[in-house]
């Protein structure tokens, strides 16, 4: 297995990864015997081409399968840090406020990886990644500074930052 690069590495708080490592064992563990046990019980019952509980268990056995392969390549690319300082500069676990050149209106998000918000299920943001175009361009910059990136048709696209606080 490959070590994990920069471009591929995903930032998370100890709490975000302690989450992740607890729902992985739980996944493995009882939730996987329990579904194993479902399989076997609608087995004993017979034809299985006709048996909507062995099919249905064996449909969640595909999705619980996948999300332990999602969690275990989260986990493996993670990259535990603190919560990011207050200092306005703008990195991985910080709320950013953006304003395109020209534009008077600002967008906000979380620049980091989607794990994060499921700390906090009242939150309903958008996330950037800090290895995407715009997350690149924005990295280390802070409030007052202008960054341009190229986005995903072409257009060079400037943006100014209007604030970053750690989310």
């Amino acid at each position: 297995m490959t070590q994990p690069t920069e471009t591929d590495t995903i930032w998370v708080t100890q709490e975000a990864y302690a989450r992740l490592q607890q729902e992985l064992e739980h996944l493995k563990g009882d939730v996987r015997a329990d579904i194993t046990a479902k399989i076997a019980a609608a087995r004993d019952e017979g034809d299985l081409k006709e048996n909507g509980g062995y099919h249905a268990a064996r449909e969640e056995q595909g999705k619980t399968e996948a999300r332990i392969r999602q969690l275990e390549d989260m986990l493996r690319r993670a990259e535990v840090g603190d919560k990011p300082a207050d200092d306005g500069m703008v990195e991985a676990g910080m709320i950013v406020t953006i304003r395109f050149k020209g534009d008077t209106d600002t967008e906000e998000f979380l620049l980091g990886s989607r794990e994060l918000l499921s700390m906090d299920s009242s939150v309903d943001i958008d996330v950037y990644s800090p290895t995407s175009p715009l997350g690149a361009a924005i990295l280390g910059k802070k409030k007052g500074d202008e960054a341009t990136y190229e986005a995903p048709n072409g257009k060079n696209l400037t943006v100014e930052v209007v604030d970053a606080k750690p989310f």
